[in-house]
């Protein structure tokens, strides 16, 4: 089955997975996966292993609190694997699982065409009017 006749599929309720139905437990990983800070954290993972404060440096806005629940909500989901090493000071290093570096080889293109294209308001692309 091509890419697109799974996405047709998959909008109209074909598929094992539909993010459509509110009930569906894809639709919570999407809800997850999608967050701003958990978007903003998994492509900040892509390049490698990273402490608490590195990723706090790299993932500017976010409060302790919020970057504390988004790594533990993506650990559960799989996405995100903890390991705490037993030293004085703790040392607590964060990298992406197999199934979260999969997941962030769909999200970069992604993050790319919003960087690209996020400059463009709804004027120069001709969408002005359905805004009013």
């Amino acid at each position: 089955m091509n890419e697109s006749a799974q996405i047709t599929g998959l909008a109209r309720g074909n598929l094992s997975g539909n993010v459509f139905d509110p009930n569906c437990p894809s639709r919570e990983l999407l809800d997850h996966v999608t967050s701003r800070w958990g978007v903003l954290i998994l492509v900040a993972l892509s390049s490698g292993t990273m402490r608490w404060s590195e990723l706090r440096r790299w993932v500017k806005g976010v409060t302790e609190k919020m970057l504390a629940q988004t790594l533990r909500t993506l650990e559960a989901d799989g996405l995100v694997l903890r390991d705490v090493h037993p030293v004085v000071p703790p040392r607590v290093d964060y990298s992406l699982t197999d199934r979260g570096q999969q997941l962030v080889a769909l999200l970069l293109p992604l993050v790319g065409w919003i960087a690209a294209n996020a400059t463009t308001g709804p004027a120069e692309v001709g969408g002005a009017d359905r805004l009013k």
